[in-house]
């Protein structure tokens, strides 16, 4: 499961398959989680002294299904599950900022159906137009990479990026305060200094009577 962050004017397309971290790109490695589906099918062949087996409908019909093959099925069925939920969670929260459905890596199943092993959601990680804009938008970024209720190492990665945007955003909004207070006490400085200098240099009014 993964939440894909755009950057404006970032090239992603040197990012590695599957687990990896590069230009914003988070994936969970979805092919450790059908390694793990087959480990689980061969521990329950391996526990298995019987070769019992079970009906189950397929995309052909109904199919014969053994103890390691139903095992795996579940695991597959789960794991899809899992996936859709994690990024459904990622989609609500990026709200606007989302910049493509969800996506997903599929592994198909004995009972000849795909399962959902692994998905990404694509989201805009661009900065606003004001530094306003840009904790706003850092916020939102937040949200969605934590989402899910199992946030992955690489979720809780964006998340501290855009955590890091966010203070950049308020550091230079701070400046720009600054800067403002500044510029206006120099201009009271300078109000005061030329209100001052016209008093002195007027020449001072005496009433005579002939």
């Amino acid at each position: 499961m993964s939440l894909t962050l755009v950057p404006a004017a970032t090239n992603t397309s040197a990012a590695p398959a599957a687990s990896s971290v590069v230009a914003g790109q988070l994936a969970t490695g979805t092919a450790a989680a059908a390694q793990q589906a087959n480990k689980t099918a061969d521990s329950a062949k391996a526990g298995s002294g019987s070769d019992s087996s079970a009906k189950v409908k397929s995309a052909g019909g109904t199919v014969k299904l053994s103890d390691e093959a139903q095992a795996q099925l579940r695991k597959l069925q789960a794991r899809d599950t899992q996936v859709r939920n994690h990024e459904q969670a990622h989609l609500a929260a990026a709200g606007g900022l989302a910049t493509s459905g969800a996506s997903y890596t599929y592994e198909k199943g004995p009972d000849g159906v795909s399962y959902a092993i692994g998905g990404e959601v694509h989201i805009d990680v661009s900065p606003g137009r004001t530094p306003q804009d840009t904790i706003a938008r850092a916020q939102i970024i937040q949200a969605a990479a934590l989402a899910p209720a199992d946030p992955s190492g690489p979720d809780l990665a964006v998340a501290a990026q855009a955590r890091q945007m966010e203070q950049q955003a308020q550091v230079e909004l701070q400046q720009q305060q600054a800067q403002k207070q500044q510029t206006k006490l120099a201009g009271v400085y300078a109000s005061i200094s030329n209100t001052g200098q016209a008093s002195t240099s007027s020449p001072a009014k005496v009433d005579s009577y002939a």
